[in-house]
Order: C-alpha cells, then sequence, then structure tokens
C-alpha cells in the first residue's frame, strides 16, 4: 500500500516547521481533541502508551495526564519536534522521548498497551507497514486509536495546481475503505472507522500555502516537481484556486478519518517487512508435540 512519499523530505519538513508548527496547526489540535474523546467510553488502564507521530508533544502531555501511572512513549521522525516537545513534557518528565519512525518501531513486541496517533499515518510512504508495527508491538487486546486524511483533503488545492502542470503538487491521501481493508489484513480485530469533513477558510491561497508550510504540510510525492515553482506558474495556480471562492472567503477541504481496533491473541499472522508471519506462545508449540509411546 506505498504512497509514493519521499521519507526524506518528509522528516526535512517536520524538522524545519519544529518551531512553528503549534501556532498554526489549528485543525490539528481540534482533531486531537476528537480523537482524545473517544477514549471516554473505553476502559482503559494502560501501563505503557505510545503516542505514534508525536509532533511537538501535545498529544503526548495530554495521555500523561489523562493516564496519570502509565508511561508514555513519544515518538516522531524529526528528532526537531522531539526537541520541541521537551517543553510539553515538563520538569520532572512526564513522558520519554524517542526517534523512530513508525513503519520501524524500536521497540519490543506485545510491550505497548495503547498506540495513540494523530494524523501521522498519511506521511508513511508504506502505511500498511505502520499499521503492521503498531499491531507488532501491542499487547493482545492492546488499543490502536489514530487519525489520518482521507482522499478529499485539499482537493481544492490539488486541482488549482493541476490546471498549471500535470507534477503532483499536494500529497495523495488513502481512502477510509483501504484503510479499513489494512487493518483487517494486518490481523486487527472489531476495527471501528469514522469521518469528518472540516473546511477551513483563508483570504488568498498564497496564505494557504504558507500555512501548510509552516506545519511541515508541504509536498512529499517523490514524483513532485525538485525545483522551485515560478511566478507566473504560481500565479496561474493561485488565480485557478480563485473559482472556489464563496462568500469572500476561500475553501480548504479537510477529510479526517478516525479508526479504533484491537490487536488479536497471539497465534494471529502478522505482516513484516519480509512477509506475513505467525507467533505463537511457546506453551502451545510445547502443547503441540506429539508423545512417545
Amino acid at each position: 500500500m506505498s504512497a509514493g512519499l519521499d521519507a526524506r523530505h518528509v522528516r526535512h519538513a517536520f524538522g524545519r516547521a519544529a518551531t512553528s508548527y503549534e501556532a498554526h496547526a489549528v485543525l490539528q489540535a481540534e482533531v486531537a481533541g476528537r480523537l482524545m474523546e473517544r477514549l471516554d467510553g473505553i476502559e482503559l488502564k494502560p501501563a505503557r502508551v505510545l503516542d505514534a507521530g508525536c509532533g511537538p508533544g501535545r498529544g503526548s502531555a495530554a495521555l500523561r495526564a489523562r493516564f496519570a501511572d502509565a508511561h508514555v512513549i513519544a515518538a516522531d521522525i524529526a528528532l526537531p519536534m522531539l526537541r520541541a516537545a521537551k517543553h510539553h513534557a515538563g520538569d520532572p518528565l512526564a513522558f520519554s522521548r524517542i526517534g523512530a519512525d513508525v513503519q520501524a518501531l524500536p521497540l519490543a513486541d506485545a510491550s505497548i498497551d495503547l498506540v495513540y496517533s494523530n494524523l501521522c499515518l498519511q506521511w508513511c510512504d508504506d502505511p500498511g507497514l505502520a499499521l503492521a508495527e503498531f499491531r507488532r508491538v501491542l499487547r493482545p487486546g492492546g488499543l490502536l486509536l489514530f487519525t489520518t486524511f482521507g482522499p478529499a483533503t485539499l482537493h481544492e488545492l490539488r486541482s488549482a495546481f493541476a490546471t498549471a502542470d500535470a507534477t503532483p503538487h499536494v500529497s495523495r491521501f488513502i481512502d477510509m475503505h483501504d484503510i479499513g481493508d489494512a487493518l483487517i489484513a494486518s490481523g486487527f480485530r472489531d476495527p471501528v472507522l469514522e469521518r469528518d469533513d472540516f473546511e477551513l477558510t483563508y483570504a488568498d491561497a498564497l496564505t494557504l500555502m504558507r500555512e501548510l508550510r509552516a506545519i511541515g504540510a508541504t509536498n512529499a510525492d517523490e514524483k513532485r516537481q525538485r525545483t522551485l515553482t515560478g511566478k507566473a506558474h504560481l500565479a496561474r495556480v493561485v488565480a485557478a484556486y480563485e473559482a472556489f471562492r464563496r462568500d469572500g472567503v476561500l475553501p480548504a477541504t479537510y477529510e479526517v478519518v478516525y479508526a479504533q481496533a484491537f490487536a488479536p491473541e497471539p497465534g494471529q499472522p502478522r505482516r513484516t517487512a519480509q512477509g506475513d508471519i505467525a507467533s505463537f506462545p511457546i506453551e502451545r508449540l510445547r502443547g503441540s508435540r506429539r508423545q512417545r509411546g
């Protein structure tokens, strides 16, 4: 389920945005709050919690406040984000910080009770592999709770760029049904998926573009144009975006997918970078030996 993203670009863009992210990530903060609310109806007393793709750590601090006895681990691919997260960690530190790609987590199997991830999955080149890693580190019965963007996200900006050239300028996002299929393929049970559509408004297209850059959400498509966009080319994009103007403002649509699932009992096949493998408790292997007469 490759998204065709440049991981180095993703790491660099979010690292560069570490100091400006929180001032501009209004939507991300709203979605984080709604994701956290989904824990209200779930009986959960986790010992270890992973905030996968933690950014500057606001969600990690909220998780620590919610689960006061838990060890919260904040993981992010961009080290400047982890440095920024120290502000929310406080003194003494409310949570640990690790530099990690969620597609290859440096954590032991079945070591986490809750994996929480807000708007990170869409920045993975292989979201299916990230889901498989979440499955691997979750203990049996552990909870996965995450959000990601759906394909309607920034469709206005994508359409405006398409009038200027055929090169991708807006990252592609995965359909909710494909996310559900990937959860099942990774072995998760009882998946529940929902979606919200948000519409942010801007005075002009350039303000939207500057905001996306300020939060690190720049075009990471491997086939993107590698040179700077010329003034004439950018002017065509800005003019094309004007077709969406109504009531004096320009809209920017975000399709947000919420997903919840539980890790299965041991013995169910799980995906790895090398293929599918099955794991069994040693007791089951011992119990399967034939007795000799």
